[in-house]
């Protein structure tokens, strides 16, 4: 008998901290600022990233991050439902969706590095934090997302 990794064996809601925490591949697209057209409410990622996000790809106040960006989104799975605006690749938008991990994600390859690789990791862009542009020049900075196959 095989045992099912917990991300296919509980719903989200039944998930501890660390197993939702966990689901978290480190791609760091949810740091990047986003800009969502008004008529079509189409989202559109930009180079422009959190201040606080670190050259290694992780948040310099993770914990304490509302404290210093207040819009930050707290992603729990009560919220899974309004998740259209993370990334097709973010594996919280894919366990809710029902949907199987990739195999670059780190809870399968078993590596971190193996979001670098597979090109998903925001660390490949020339980042600009969002600290050092004016908001309204973001628009000049928009990414265009190499899809993974």
């Amino acid at each position: 008998m095989t045992t099912l990794p917990y991300w296919k064996a509980l719903p989200l809601s039944e998930m501890s901290k660390e197993q939702w925490e966990g689901l978290c591949d480190g791609c760091a697209r949810c740091c990047l600022q986003k800009l969502q057209d008004d008529e079509t409410d189409e989202i559109f990622y930009t180079r422009v990233v959190c201040h606080y996000l670190k050259e290694d790809g992780q948040c310099s106040c993770y914990s304490d991050r509302q404290k210093y960006v207040p819009d930050c989104v707290w992603l729990t799975p009560e919220d899974a439902k309004s998740f259209h605006w993370l990334p097709d690749t973010c594996a919280y938008r894919l366990v809710a969706q029902g949907d199987d991990l990739p195999d670059w994600h780190p809870l399968i390859s078993g590596k971190q590095q193996s979001v670098i690789t597979a090109g998903i990791s925001v660390l490949r862009y020339d980042l600009i934090p969002d600290d050092q542009i004016d908001e309204k020049h973001w628009q000049d900075h928009l990414i265009d997302w190499v899809q993974y196959d």
